[in-house]
């Protein structure tokens, strides 16, 4: 059966991103750098173990404390990161020595762009095929034109802060402006053929995958976009696209998505999965073991990609 008869039913996709650990990752480890910066700035006495350790305890106690990056507690993304670089650094200062302030500002910088992050190799040559396939549009595969569908509407579904539009545009993806729960966002005109038409961040929902909201303000961002899109009346209508969601963490990415009623995909950016893959094969399925502390509760079959490459031979199942 050719894919073009195969996607017969519904040729439009929308085609959803987690951010982190899928499209990007850290240049060096986060606390790697921590270390490098502070001790440009004259901050010294610990190692890597020690800075990692102290790092985590105040990522774990500020998110306690103030959830969701501060947003209840009526902090910005950028405050609440000044708060967890403050306290990982405070159980190595001297007496009378505070943490200095260029310091946490350096940080935040680096982390707002590309001086912190670096893309896989696989996605800008992905969206530009994708540019591509829009420029000219034939829903069948052929050397030219790879990409079987006929409209792509992409979105980034992601557990981050408000910095992750900024971090995606500077390595080198055009980001729309839409956003969930922002009446001023939303009066914005937007264009659904941007590289990514939208972004669905945790801070703004209020909730963090694997909850079913997270998708359904995806879905919801999907339908505002098209009722702007004047030009393709037809098209106006969620429930004409394939709904897919492609990250790298099996419970908040691939079990979340499932468990919303959408597609979804794993990239195995680790290697995990590798042996798993015949040769030339884009897509494999493998049986992962689910269970917390070593017990096994179950097993399930995973759909898994090796890189973004695999998408174009990616079909729904009836």
């Amino acid at each position: 059966m050719r894919v073009s008869q195969r996607l017969s039913r519904k040729k439009n996709l929308l085609l959803s991103f987690d951010a982190f650990g899928t499209l990007f990752t850290p240049k060096a480890p986060i606390t790697t750098q921590y270390g490098e910066i502070a001790k440009f700035h004259g901050l010294a006495g610990f190692t890597d173990d020690e800075l990692n350790a102290s790092f985590k305890r105040a990522f774990k106690n500020e998110s306690k404390l103030r959830p969701n990056y501060g947003k209840v507690a009526g902090l910005n993304a950028q405050m609440w990161w000044a708060n967890v670089i403050s306290k990982t650094f405070e159980p190595f200062l001297k007496d009378n020595e505070s943490v200095p302030k260029p310091l946490i500002s350096d940080l935040l910088t680096r982390f707002s762009t590309d001086k912190g992050y670096h893309i896989y190799p696989d996605v800008l040559p992905f969206f530009e095929m994708l540019r591509n396939s829009k420029r000219n549009p034939s829903g069948t595969t052929d050397k030219q034109n790879p990409w079987p569908w006929e409209r792509t509407v992409v979105g980034v579904v992601t557990n981050l802060d408000d910095r992750a539009s900024g971090v995606l545009t500077a390595l080198g993806l055009n980001v729309g402006p839409r956003k969930f729960g922002s009446s001023a966002e939303r009066s914005t005109e937007a264009n659904i053929d941007e590289d990514i038409s939208f972004v669905v961040l945790s801070y703004d929902v209020g909730y963090e995958k694997p909850d079913r909201q997270m998708f359904d303000a995806a879905k919801q961002l999907l339908k505002e976009a098209l009722a702007e899109d004047s030009e393709n009346t037809e098209l106006q209508r969620v429930d004409q696209f394939e709904i897919l969601h492609i990250g790298d963490e099996l419970e908040k990415d691939y079990f979340g998505a499932k468990n919303a009623g959408w597609n979804a995909l794993m990239i195995d950016r680790t290697g995990r999965f590798e042996d798993s893959f015949s040769a030339n094969e884009p897509i494999t399925s493998v049986e992962v073991r689910l269970g917390k502390d070593g017990a096994v509760d179950s097993t399930r079959k995973v759909q898994v990609i090796k890189d973004l490459q695999g998408l174009s031979a990616w079909t729904p199942k009836r």
